[in-house]
């Protein structure tokens, strides 16, 4: 994707973002970029670090399903 991106490329980019929003902006727009990414870091590691609520386990099937299931089954005796 940015194979042929160099040095010169990103220095055009700085000027038209310069352009766009003036020098005065642009300390503040780096200011919220850089508090939008610390936000966007803690949710995904609290994401990581909280567990899934007490609920039942997905391999765990009720006993409505498993007398369901047991009265399908048919003996294969020859």
């Amino acid at each position: 994707m940015f194979q042929g991106f160099t040095g010169w490329h990103a220095l055009i980019l700085l000027v038209i973002v310069v352009l766009l929003f003036g020098a005065s902006k642009l300390p503040g727009l780096a200011k919220s970029v850089g508090q939008s990414m610390k936000i966007f870091k803690n949710e995904v590691k609290n994401d990581d670090e909280t567990k899934p609520a007490d609920g039942p386990e997905l391999n765990q099937t009720s006993p409505e399903v498993q007398k369901q299931t047991d009265a399908t089954k048919t003996d294969s005796k020859p």
